[in-house]
Parts: C-alpha cells; sequence; structure tokens
C-alpha cells in the first residue's frame, strides 16, 4: 500500500489485514508520498484518479505484485462526478478515496467502524480489478458496482463463488 497524502496508521493497519485476508498474500505499508498537485483539476475541484495511477506506478517497488494508493483527497474520472476508487483491469495499480467512505462528509457524526468497512470493501474491490475481475452482478459481493455509499454499505467484504474462482485462477 502506497499511502497518498494519507496518514491513518490504523487504517493503514487495518487495510494491511484486510488485503493479507482477502488475496492471501502478504502485504505491506510503503513510505508515504504526497499528493500529486498536477493532478488536481481546478474546474471541478478535485484529482484527477488516472493521474494517481500514474504516481502509484511510478513509486512501486520493481517487485511489488500489486500497489494500492490510499488518500483522503476527491477522486474523479471525467465521465463521472466522482469515484470511490480506480483500478487498472489487470493491471498493478489501484487507488481508493477515504473522502467520501467517511460518515462526516454526509453530515453524519464520525463512526470509525463503518469506516473501516466501507475502506476495506473499496480496496479488496479495486485490487480484484488488477486481477481482471470485473463488475458482479451479485449484491453481495465485493465486486458488485457502487456508485452510491448505501451500495457500498449493502454489499459484502468477499467474494461471491464465482469471482473466487476466477480470481484463484490469477493467484
Amino acid at each position: 500500500m502506497l499511502p497518498i497524502g494519507y496518514n491513518d496508521r490504523d487504517a493503514l493497519l487495518f487495510l494491511q489485514y484486510k488485503i493479507q485476508t482477502r488475496f492471501a498474500c502478504s502485504a505491506s505499508i510503503l513510505t508515504g508520498i504526497e499528493i500529486p498537485e498536477r493532478a488536481f483539476d481546478r474546474d471541478r475541484h478535485q484529482y484527477s484518479s488516472s493521474e494517481f495511477l500514474r504516481q502509484i506506478l511510478a513509486n512501486s517497488p520493481k517487485d511489488a505484485i500489486r500497489t494500492l494508493g490510499v488518500t483522503p483527497v476527491d477522486l474523479f474520472i471525467p465521465v463521472l462526478t466522482f469515484v470511490f476508487g480506480q483500478a487498472q483491469l489487470g493491471g498493478k495499480a489501484a487507488v481508493v478515496s477515504t473522502l467520501r467512505l467517511k460518515q462526516e462528509y454526509y453530515e453524519l457524526p464520525p463512526n470509525e467502524t463503518v469506516f473501516l468497512e466501507r475502506l476495506g470493501k473499496e480496496a479488496v474491490h479495486e485490487l480484484g480489478h488488477t486481477f481482471g475481475l470485473v463488475h458482479c452482478r451479485d449484491p453481495r459481493c465485493v465486486m458488485h458496482l457502487s456508485n452510491k455509499i448505501r451500495e457500498i454499505d449493502i454489499k459484502g467484504d468477499s467474494f461471491c463463488e464465482s469471482c473466487s474462482k476466477l480470481l484463484s485462477k490469477e493467484l
């Protein structure tokens, strides 16, 4: 994992455990980097997730199987208002934003448990894409498409049987 302008050690340790559990691999937390200012879009007041993916690849160890960037800033791709995260399908890089996963974003009281559940689901989801998994029709599967926060809350944090079989071929 590569923190990008992010320093919540407890959340990173939680993600490390979640990744190790879901992908049966080791996971480490890299030395963080600063938020790439060239990713900032002045018109949208958001950051290009595609530029974040480029920065993740440029800062990944050569022996890394996959690298997940974690950032607190709001991400977008041109065709969507925002994204919770983005990944290279079948590639090596993924990124997830913590901003919209927090209850405070929706003017609700903070809830660390809810935040970590959401963060874990989105991290596993984006990493699933790097292993070639596409969006799943099963609403309980972690690979189910989530464009709204309530869709993240509804889905589970693990792969359905079908996605598990596909993933096992890639691991």
